[in-house]
């Protein structure tokens, strides 16, 4: 007998599939993406005795009419002749919308296991279903769970056990469509057998696919000789019967659903609004329901930035430890280049990622518990209207509004967005929300350059401009590069459930391992190269004698605060000097000819190269270049040279530069990690540094025309 099985999870969206798959793997789970694609795909291996089970978790999908990228994936699977058996899981309270793709995958003839999942929910509704009609009915076994529990998992193991071992063998259900269409189905299926004898399914099950014109079925060379005997039985049964087969086959199949729930499902309690409704009256409503979803996402954001503040406390002192530590261990004398590369370019390009990592990973604790809820639907529900005058999804609303965290897990938000032009739009857009790692730099030039009762409204400008520029570039992208008609969803508002802990861990930590993986790969390697452009070539004639400077300050008089600020305003200036001469000060001097129309010199110019890494390190740098030390956003001394070098409309298209260009090395990696495309990551980037430059010389050169770059709201 066999002893290595594949098994396929398949179920509507919010049936609970994720659960019972984490339930059958544990943690011998593997997650990537389909090739070509960007929907996931989720494996994962099980020992039942002696049978090794490997189980594919499909993507959650309505129908196998491969009308969406997760369907075509869906399909592909099912029909690839591997599949030994199909669980498909299917929310028992809500039967008879989930029903519809139990229909599709019994036309596969594949050995199918019906999990009634949610039991609970459906024995607080009232239902009682009679289970042997329903397994004779779909001709397959029927296993109710409660996966949120984990009630009926030992059940469905051996049910799974006794259906491999041949134990337990229902005999396959065979739907009819009407005397009409069932005679063409049976006069294809057989002109399907005689020209390819090989086929992994059954034929039938192809021939309900011509006959429904399946767009992928179609496209497959091997029926092409097929798809005139196909065309004419659908023409001849759309005369007959008066309707185009792809709804005529729908309405046989709800039919069909509605005949079997009628005859095996009782309702023992009279229909009454449920809490659910009761709640969703209130938080869907059109005068409530926007101000309470703000509300809610302004808690998130407060929960995650609370709790994560002092974790990354803890993780810059865990770096800044361990990069003393190498430096207490390791003499200055002995290969300081490698010794600079560890600690100023490994250790602190990617600790000054990894400082991040908290507010991940409780923003998608946050995400994940609002999912579970339901709630997210109804926040896509109470957007859609609003989003759709922009060309948008309702969806695309909550991965724009986390952007204003971080653009990487808002990117990696994407992925609820069943349309893939709004996906790619909305993922072109992002980098447009002011994320928090370019707090820093407003927080350093808006108090340089704007009286305290202009700051506020200045910083509320800055944000406002992200927000227009995003909306007005997606609706240009879905009239240009994302055209097509507007695709209708819909939006399935699951009812209220609370989430397990086990659920919500799972989900967070496979985000947050997406976001290390990307921290040791493509940023360590960027860290180097930018440490590398930022040290080389040395300059070994220095301006300065600045070992005989150091030396006279320590053996001077002066108090030892003030030999320790001389001693790091020294160290600073040999920095900035070193740095001038570097490749990255040199591609500054470079850059100055074309910045220099948007009101910036070489030293902004050298700072946004390092800022490419990370945003907020576009303030280090300047303090570097301004010789002011350590500086960080609240630098006195730094303020102090930027309001002596620029003026308020400098310090302005400094902001709206770094607003508008793409916020982090980070960020490309994960567009091209969900874009699956090297070519639409590259145009979002040179396209937002184009953007970037168009609007601050709009700006530049209008406020110096008329005068304001003295009057702009200076102090």
């Amino acid at each position: 007998m066999k002893r290595t099985f594949r098994i396929a999870l398949a179920g509507n969206p919010n049936a609970g599939k994720t659960t019972i798959f984490n339930h059958l793997t544990g943690a011998h789970q593997h997650v990537g993406n389909y090739p070509g694609v960007t929907v996931e795909r989720k494996s994962g291996h099980c020992r039942l005795g002696e049978l090794e089970l490997e189980i594919i978790d499909l993507p959650g999908i309505y129908s196998l009419t491969s009308a969406t990228a997760e369907e075509r994936i869906a399909a592909e699977e099912l029909q690839s002749g591997e599949i030994d058996l199909i669980l498909d899981i299917v929310d028992s309270a809500n039967l008879q919308r989930h029903l519809y793709l139990t229909t599709q995958l019994a036309e596969l003839q594949l050995p199918l296991l019906l999990v009634f999942n949610m039991a609970d929910d459906a024995r607080k509704l009232g239902f009682k279903f009679n289970y042997d009609q329903l397994e004779r009915f779909f001709g397959a076994p029927i296993v109710k769970t409660i996966g949120a529990q984990g009630i009926g998992i030992d059940r469905l193991k051996l049910t799974v056990s006794k259906m491999l071992r041949g134990e337990l063998v229902l005999p396959p259900a065979r739907f009819t469509y009407g005397v009409e269409a069932d005679r063409m189905i049976q006069d294809l299926a057989e002109q399907l057998h005689t020209a390819l004898p090989t086929l992994p399914i059954t034929p039938r099950y192809y021939a309900i696919k011509l006959l429904e014109h399946d767009r992928e079925i179609v496209a497959r060379p091997e029926f092409a000789p097929l798809l005139p005997a196909a065309e004419e039985f659908r023409r001849q049964l759309t005369e007959r019967l008066g309707v185009d087969m792809e709804t005529f086959l729908a309405d046989q199949r709800y039919g069909i659903i509605s005949g079997a729930c009628r005859e095996a499902v009782k309702r023992t309690l009279n229909q009454r609004i449920q809490i659910s409704d009761r709640l969703d009256s209130v938080l869907t409503s059109r005068y409530f329901g926007l101000p309470i979803f703000l509300m809610i996402m302004f808690l998130v954001f407060l929960f995650t930035f609370q709790c994560a503040d002092p974790f990354i406390g803890l993780i810059e002192q865990l770096f800044e430890s361990l990069a003393n530590a190498i430096r207490a261990h390791w003499p200055e004398s002995a290969a300081p280049i490698f010794r600079s590369l560890l600690v100023d370019g490994i250790i602190g390009g990617v600790g000054s990622v990894l400082v991040f990592l908290p507010n991940i990973l409780f923003l998608f604790l946050a995400i994940a518990f609002l999912e579970g809820t339901g709630y997210m639907s109804r926040a896509a529900y109470v957007m859609d209207g609003v989003m759709h005058k922009f060309g948008l999804h309702g969806k695309s609303f909550i991965p724009m509004l986390l952007g204003f965290g971080c653009s990487v897990p808002a990117v990696m938000a994407t992925r609820t967005i069943e349309s893939e032009r709004d996906r790619l739009t909305t993922i072109m857009v992002i980098p447009l929300m002011s994320c928090s790692a370019r707090l820093p730099i407003y927080a350093l030039i808006i108090p340089a350059f704007f009286v305290e009762k202009y700051q506020a409204l200045v910083m509320w400008i800055i944000y406002l401009i992200g927000v227009v520029l995003a909306l007005v570039l997606a609706r240009l992208l879905k009239s240009t590069l994302f055209k097509g008609g507007d695709e209708v969803f819909v939006m399935e508002l699951p009812p209220y459930r609370l989430p397990t802990f086990k659920s919500l861990c799972i989900h967070m930590w496979e985000r947050t391992a997406m976001y290390l993986h990307k921290a040791g790969t493509l940023i360590l390697a960027a860290s180097i190269i930018l440490f590398l452009i930022s040290t080389y070539p040395i300059k070994t004639e220095l301006a300065t004698d600045y070992a005989g400077e150091t030396q006279r300050i320590e053996q001077s008089t002066l108090a030892p605060e003030a030999k320790a600020e001389q001693l790091a305003t020294l160290e600073a200036a040999q920095k900035a000097e070193l740095l001038e001469y570097s490749v990255a000060g040199r591609i500054g001097r470079g850059l100055e000819v074309v910045l220099r129309p948007i009101g910036f010199d070489w030293r902004v110019s050298s700072a946004l190269i390092g800022a490419f890494a990370a945003k907020e390190l576009f303030v280090s740098q300047l303090g570097i270049l301004y010789s002011v030390g350590d500086a960080d956003e609240e630098s006195m001394p730094l303020r102090t040279a930027l309001r002596e070098n620029y003026t308020p409309l400098q310090g302005f298209c400094i902001m709206l530069f770094c607003l508008v260009t793409m916020p982090c090395l980070a960020t490309v990696a994960v567009v091209r990690r969900e874009t699956n495309s090297w070519k639409l990551t590259l145009l979002q980037a040179l396209g937002l540094l184009v953007l970037a430059w168009l609007c601050a010389f709009v700006v530049y050169q209008l406020g110096s025309f008329l005068q304001l770059g003295t009057q702009l709201l200076g102090a």
